[in-house]
């Protein structure tokens, strides 16, 4: 009952952030093809290349600034919530915060357990996201000169596409990690 206020700003913090991604996605798809529609230039291309950069970023940094100042606030108010259930007489122990030496809260639980699951998660999208990051960049550059090739000779086809899978195995590699660190 005490985490009602917390789940309830984490489900209104991520509504939030789905919305914005979605429209985000939704913008994107949306220029790229009135974009398409209406001639590509190189210029152009950099241009919607670096507003998609930069929008994709500063929603990261927006939705990470939100996320971080909701559970200061909702933990402060459960430790509030738990200081009136003692007013009323509730439990003596849980009225104080009961703060060990460790600093983890008895009331609530262990902060430092919380925050290396939190750490953990953040590995995880980091591997994930870099590892994909990189197997598109490579996919991109080998996909590329494999059609390249592949165009002035068709019997290049198998070789051209192990280098392309060796390139998609990078984001493998990456999910594997960040299978790794959730597992733990």
């Amino acid at each position: 009952m005490k985490n009602r206020g917390f789940e309830k700003r984490m489900g209104i913090t991520m509504i939030f952030t789905l919305i914005i991604s979605l429209v985000l996605v939704l913008s994107t798809i949306a220029i790229g093809i009135y974009s398409c529609k209406s001639g590509f230039t190189r210029n152009r291309a950099k241009r919607l290349f670096g507003i998609n950069i930069a929008a994709f970023f500063g929603l990261l940094v927006i939705t990470t600034i939100i996320l971080f100042s909701v559970a200061p606030a909702t933990a402060s108010g459960t430790a509030a919530g738990s200081a009136s259930d003692s007013a009323v007489g509730a439990t003596t122990d849980a009225a104080a915060g009961a703060m060990s030496d460790s600093g983890t809260n008895a009331a609530t639980g262990s902060a430092p357990a919380d925050n290396a699951r939190g750490m953990a998660y953040i590995g995880a999208a980091i591997s994930t996201g870099l590892a994909t990051i990189g197997a598109g960049l490579a996919v991109a550059f080998t996909g590329s000169a494999a059609l390249g090739a592949i165009s002035e000779d068709q019997s290049l086809l198998g070789k051209s596409l192990i280098f392309v899978g060796l390139a998609e195995g990078i984001a493998i590699y990456g999910l594997i990690i960040s299978v790794l660190i959730l597992g733990q």
